[in-house]
């Protein structure tokens, strides 16, 4: 990552500035929250390539940090409400909105940071990035609904698996790159191509995130925290869908009634490991990154291209 901060790291200074200020408030409650939830912000994956996706196309301008913030805005009103749906405690090592302040504070942050974002485009005209991204959180919804409604019977079919992560996860991370590129390039073509391969990213980092679950040699020892949500993630897909019904039924019933035995998520893991679902999953999240490479070997070579391509490696090497 240091070669990325090497290219946007001042414009990602600027961003954070700009970030602090749009969030801010005249209500001495929400500023306190906002300073905490600035605090303990995550890589900021996204606003990066936003910068590096309007870096490759022109130069970065005021219209690029708007959008980027306004990224960022969507993004983290998304994460403090799915806490309060998803009644989680915790947010990257950190107490949750709803943890400190209680679910109805956290669900009016969330609306708060929302109409912050609303606000900042149609206040600078900025109305197509307004645009991109607010299909991306109708998408966000779609794939949250659609995994809430096929999850239940734990029968989740690889093809819904991916239309949910690629409306719950890819969509704003293709909107990111999209926005990012159409605010220097002015271009919906190029912007299109940048949102199919943040699409494919994104996609990527989300096998990733599954794969995490399980636990490898690079990533250290397996949570079984999905299984114990009764999240079906793409290595247990793979899985109940290759294995015999006995041993399928076997496996739901662990899932469905005994998630919180350790040694009966060890099971589960290990029937995983065994019949190939992670090496399944590690060769699709390898075959998505590449397609995202293809769509940006489209374009000029240079450092931003460069680094861009460090990005997208990272979402499926990194170790946390």
């Amino acid at each position: 990552m240091n070669f990325i901060n090497n290219i946007i790291g001042e414009e990602l200074k600027i961003f954070e500035q700009k970030f602090s200020e749009s969030v801010k408030s005249q209500s001495p409650l929400l500023d306190r929250i906002m300073k905490y939830i600035i605090k303990r912000k995550g890589k900021q994956m996204r606003p990066m390539f936003v910068l590096l996706s309007a870096k490759l196309h022109g130069k970065i301008n005021d219209t690029t940090y708007r959008a980027a913030a306004l990224v960022e805005l969507l993004h983290t009103a998304t994460l403090v409400h799915d806490d309060v749906v998803d009644e989680s405690l915790e947010r990257r090592g950190f107490f949750s909105i709803n943890a400190i302040w209680k679910n109805k504070i956290a669900v009016l942050v969330g609306d708060y940071l929302l109409s912050k974002g609303l606000l900042l485009s149609t206040t600078n005209n900025d109305f197509e990035n307004l645009h991109i991204l607010s299909e991306a959180v109708k998408q966000m919804s779609e794939g949250e609904l659609l995994q809430i409604e096929k999850s239940r019977n734990l029968n989740l079919k690889e093809d819904i698996y991916f239309e949910i992560i690629k409306n719950k996860t890819a969509s704003l991370l293709s909107s990111a790159c999209a926005v990012g590129a159409y605010t220097t390039s002015n271009d919906k073509a190029i912007s299109n191509r940048m949102k199919l391969f943040g699409e494919k990213a994104g996609i990527a980092f989300q096998i990733k995130d599954d794969l995490f679950d399980y636990g490898t040699d690079d990533i250290g020892k397996p949570t079984g925290n999905d299984i114990q949500e009764k999240k079906l993630t793409l290595p247990l897909i793979y899985t109940l869908n290759k294995i015999d019904n006995v041993k399928k039924r076997e496996l739901i019933y662990i899932i469905k009634n005994e998630n919180k035995n350790k040694e009966k998520v060890r099971q589960v893991i290990d029937v995983v490991v065994a019949e190939g679902g992670i090496k399944y999953a590690e060769e699709k999240m390898n075959g998505y990154r590449d397609e995202a490479l293809q769509i940006l070997n489209e374009f000029e070579n240079g450092e931003v291209k460069n680094a861009l391509e460090e990005l997208v490696r990272y979402t499926t090497d990194r170790k946390y």
